[in-house]
């Protein structure tokens, strides 16, 4: 990329909530303040997770509540902002799954994702853990867990059974004009894909314009193989054209001033290459990721919705911090 040609940096919304309640009126202006002020700030746009409701609830009708959500961020003066959205498959909407019912189910789920995608952020990104269901680890019919070779081996399978889905939900995905990106999360909060490869090698048996991959820069730091392999994959994924989403994160998933992003690496491999926006990703102690990601650090609390702790950042705070550090360390942000 031209460094004189300034890169949008986003924020994700994980810092606030994982549920964006769409229909709660009262919680939407919540959303807008927050908005407001990190786009004050200086971000270019925002992340926002699309909650997972029960399997009984029509897709068309959670499409629609984005809609109404969007449309009153555009009557609060946020129209030109930017959004991205982070997804994941689930138990329930499995496209791993041997059954082709519940794969089709999963298809139905994705391709609604994919809508909501496109009425939040236009011509967008998808991203997120939506290969295999998020957190769910396989047992035995004894109920013993799998791990190891035994994990990988029976992946094989999850993986092939995927590939009709994925090459349709990329059509369709293609046909909105949004950008699919399956990001690979560690092994401890999920079973795989857990590194790049993986991600890549699922990719690459499906087609050219199958999607992509997000490298997550606390994924990286906790699950690659080290700083050589790290290379050849972003080297891989630049040459396949599936570098799609680049997500700048801690590796205990905190502030990311004066945290362990491996900043020379991101410098050398990633700014060359990819031209996507960077994402500035935070997770706060908030329930669910708290207890899903074994948080023993402080919250940070949020200005309008906790009252302010004495010692404590505030989530404001923490953002403005993070795009300090960006800016600092890479020279097209």
């Amino acid at each position: 990329m031209n460094a004189a040609v300034r890169r949008d940096i986003f924020f994700s919304f994980f810092m606030f909530t994982a549920d964006l309640r769409p229909q709660d009126s009262d919680y939407t202006q919540v959303l807008i303040s927050h908005l407001k002020a990190l786009t004050e700030m200086g971000y270019d746009g925002f992340d926002l997770h699309i909650a997972t409701q029960p399997e009984t609830v029509d897709h068309r009708i959670e499409v629609d509540s984005y809609v109404g959500l969007k449309k009153a961020f555009d009557e609060a003066g946020l129209r030109e902002v930017k959004f991205t959205t982070n997804v994941g498959t689930t138990r329930t909407f499995d496209p791993t799954s041997p059954y082709q019912e519940q794969r089709r189910q999963a298809l139905s789920y994705l391709k609604s994702r994919v809508d909501i995608t496109r009425v939040l952020g236009g011509d967008s990104i998808m991203s997120g853990p939506f290969l295999y269901p998020y957190g769910v680890f396989p047992v035995t019919d004894a109920g013993a867990p799998m791990w190891s070779d035994a994990l990988q081996d029976w992946m094989k399978s999850r993986y092939h059974a995927a590939r009709s889905i994925f090459e349709e939900l990329a059509q369709y995905a293609a046909a909105q004009e949004v950008k699919l990106a399956i990001e690979p999360v560690k092994s401890w909060e999920t079973p795989p894909p857990n590194s790049v490869s993986e991600v890549l090698d699922f990719l690459e048996g499906l087609g050219p314009r199958s999607g992509g991959v997000t490298v997550d820069t606390a994924q990286v730091v906790m699950e690659s193989q080290g700083p050589e392999a790290f290379r050849e994959n972003i080297a891989r994924a630049a040459r396949q054209d599936r570098l799609s989403y680049v997500h700048l994160s801690a590796p205990d998933r905190g502030a990311v001033r004066d945290s362990w992003i491996p900043w020379d690496i991101v410098r050398t491999e990633i700014e060359p290459v990819y031209r996507g926006p960077y994402l500035v990703e935070v997770f706060n102690a908030i329930p669910p990721f708290d207890s899903s990601m074994r948080m023993a650090r402080r919250r940070f609390w949020r200005p309008g919705e906790d009252d302010p702790v004495r010692g404590v950042d505030s989530a404001y705070q923490v953002a403005l911090a993070a795009l300090d550090e960006v800016r600092a360390q890479l020279p097209s942000a």
